[in-house]
C-alpha cells in the first residue's frame, strides 16, 4: 500500500508551540497500529496496545470517532487528554494526527506518537524528541502531513525478523507465545513511560526510561 501526502501542518520548531501558560495546555497521544480484528494483536499494532493500557489506567472509553480516528478523552493531573487511535491503516496515520492536532491546537512538544520498532531489541523502550521516520509508515505519514518531525516518540521493540523474513510480514504477524507473556509488563512500563512525559516532559522521561541499548535511526 503506497503513502499518501495530504497538505502540510505548517512547521514550527516545538518552541514556538509552547504558549506561556504551557501547564494546561491539553495533551495528544496516539497509538498507531491498523483497523480491523484481523490485525488486533499483529506486532505492528503495539502503539494501539498500549493506547488501551492508558485508556485502561485513565479509566477512558473510546467511544468517538473524530478526524478519522477513535478518541478517548479525559484529564490526568489536570491536563486535558486526548488518546487516539487513527483508523486510516498505519502509512496514511498523517491523515488523522494532523488534523487532530491543528483541531485542539496541541503543541508540538504535547503530542506523542506510541508505536513499534523492528530495529530495538523486543520489549525495549526509547524515547526520543523527534527526528526521522526510520522506515516506519506510519511515522513518515506523519512527518509529511505535519510538515515536521519535530515531535516526541515513544517507541516499543519489536526486534528484528527471522532469518530473510521480510520485515512487512513480520510485522503484521501476532506476538508469539513467549513474547505475549512479557507484553502485559511491557506495556505497563510503556504507560507509565508516557505518563511521565505528559506529567515532567520529554527529557526526563528519557532519562528514567531510555536504556543503554544502541539507538539505530
Amino acid at each position: 500500500m503506497k503513502d499518501s501526502t495530504t497538505p502540510a501542518f505548517e512547521s514550527r520548531t516545538i518552541s514556538s508551540f509552547i504558549p506561556q501558560n504551557e501547564e494546561i495546555q491539553p495533551f495528544l497521544v496516539v497509538g498507531l497500529g491498523n483497523p480491523g480484528r484481523e490485525y488486533q494483536e499483529n506486532r505492528h499494532n503495539t502503539g494501539f496496545m498500549l493506547a488501551m493500557v492508558l485508556a485502561e489506567q485513565l479509566k477512558l472509553n473510546f467511544s468517538r470517532v473524530e478526524m478519522k480516528a477513535i478518541v478517548a478523552k479525559g484529564k490526568y493531573e489536570g491536563r486535558q487528554i486526548i488518546l487516539a487511535k487513527p483508523q486510516t491503516f498505519m502509512n496514511l496515520s498523517g491523515q488523522s494526527v494532523a488534523p487532530l492536532a491543528r483541531y485542539y491546537k496541541i503543541p508540538l512538544a504535547n503530542t506523542l506518537v506510541i508505536y513499534d520498532d523492528v530495529d530495538l531489541p523486543f520489549g525495549v523502550i526509547r524515547l526520543r524528541p523527534g527526528g526521522g521516520a526510520g522506515g516506519h509508515n506510519g511515522i513518515k505519514s506523519i512527518i509529511q502531513s505535519m510538515g515536521t518531525q519535530d515531535f516526541p516518540r515513544l517507541r516499543i521493540g519489536i526486534d528484528r525478523p527471522p532469518g530473510r523474513m521480510e520485515a512487512a510480514d513480520y510485522v503484521l504477524q501476532d506476538f508469539s507465545s513467549f513474547e505475549k507473556k512479557a507484553l502485559s509488563q511491557i506495556l505497563g512500563r510503556g504507560a507509565e513511560a508516557a505518563l511521565t512525559i505528559i506529567s515532567n516532559g520529554i527529557d526526563a522521561a528519557m532519562n528514567i526510561y531510555n536504556g543503554n541499548t544502541k539507538d539505530e535511526d
